[in-house]
């Protein structure tokens, strides 16, 4: 019999490369699934993991079972220290995204590295991990995975907008969830903010100065993929191919790229949302105070950040209730949001064993 209360770690690394976050959180399915994020934190990527990361994509399939072996080992020491040093005692699974490498999914491929068995033994726990590879076996996009967190946990909003490496939305039209990426956000935003010296664009404070360049906000709104229904999922391949070399052709400012990235944002999100919604608004770009000002600004809706804890860590919160709701083998991947052949239980579970 399945139990009411879970205590789990939920743990995703995004495409922006911010670095590897961590929720503990407390799951109760009593009275309709409750949550509590009891403790938090976000591990930033040092220089060398930002550099093997972003140039994975490039790798041969030997060479990416290589980075998937070291990732592995590096993420279980940064699960186990967050475990230690947070004192945590009660914990039935470490539920973890893992760092996609590949995400081709008209292709039948999507990879995340840091999902390998071994993870369990290294931790010493239960993992439930690799969410994505059966709905692309299924025929899915394997993305994104997230909307069922959102029917299930907050639900009473019309839209739940995650602003993280991609924009990806989630709805329930006519009973069904339905979701899907919506553009590039921190995963360009982020290396041209590096360009200036740093992470990322705090508060938005260069967009803000920076001139719109409306040749390249109309190039960048042409590309082909917005007039794409969904299901439909982007990635880091996709950003390289089409977004790069657009930008790179008109020989801009850092700052007139965020600027007119900014703008782009605004324009995709507009185009989606339905004018005098409730929008929940969570990831790093909603920290970004000019693109959110800018929203409120040009969107006839409803734009609401909640507590700092679901802003930052919501997509680590929902992994760990994939989890879950793995572990009870209940459905956590939606067709309709990822077109597969069917709803299902993904993932996998590595029971830590005592030999």
């Amino acid at each position: 019999m399945n139990q009411d209360v879970y205590h789990v770690i939920g743990v995703m690394s995004g495409t922006s490369l911010d670095g590897v976050d961590l929720a503990y959180c407390r799951f109760d399915s009593g009275k309709g699934w409750q949550f509590e994020i009891i403790e938090a934190e976000t591990i930033p990527y040092p220089l060398y993991w930002k550099e093997q990361l972003r140039n994975s994509v490039a790798l041969s399939q030997e060479k990416l079972q290589i980075l998937d072996k070291t990732y592995t080992h590096y993420l279980s020491k940064i699960i186990a220290d967050f475990i230690q040093r947070k004192n945590i005692v009660v914990l039935d699974a470490v539920c973890s995204h893992g760092h996609t490498v590949l995400h081709q999914p008209e292709n039948g491929i999507t990879y995340q590295i840091g999902n390998l068995p071994e993870l369990s033994s290294l931790l010493m726990q239960t993992v439930v991990c690799d969410f994505r590879k059966q709905d692309v076996k299924l025929g899915g996009q394997g993305a994104p995975l997230v909307p069922i967190g959102d029917r299930m946990l907050f639900g009473t909003y019309e839209y739940c907008l995650n602003l993280g490496g991609f924009a990806n939305i989630s709805s329930e039209i006519e009973c069904r969830r339905i979701a899907f990426d919506i553009c590039p956000v921190n995963i360009v935003m982020n290396m041209f903010a590096e360009k200036l010296g740093q992470p990322f664009d705090k508060d938005g404070a260069w967009a803000a100065s920076g001139a719109l360049h409306v040749k390249l906000l109309s190039s960048l709104n042409e590309l082909s993929y917005y007039s794409k229904l969904p299901p439909k999922s982007l990635g880091l391949e996709w950003v390289q191919e089409k977004v790069l070399p657009l930008i790179s052709k008109y020989k801009l400012s850092e700052i007139d790229v965020l600027r007119t990235f900014v703008g782009h944002i605004v324009t995709q999100v507009s185009n989606v949302v339905k004018p005098g919604t409730s929008i929940l608004v969570t990831g790093g770009g909603a920290h970004n105070t000019f693109l959110m000002h800018e929203f409120r600004s040009e969107v006839k809706a409803c734009f609401i950040r909640p507590e700092r804890l679901i802003v930052d860590y919501k997509e680590a919160l929902v992994f760990g209730l994939l989890g879950v709701l793995k572990m009870r083998q209940e459905t956590n991947c939606l067709q309709s949001v990822t077109g597969a052949k069917m709803d299902h239980s993904s993932g996998e579970i590595y029971p830590f064993k005592i030999d």
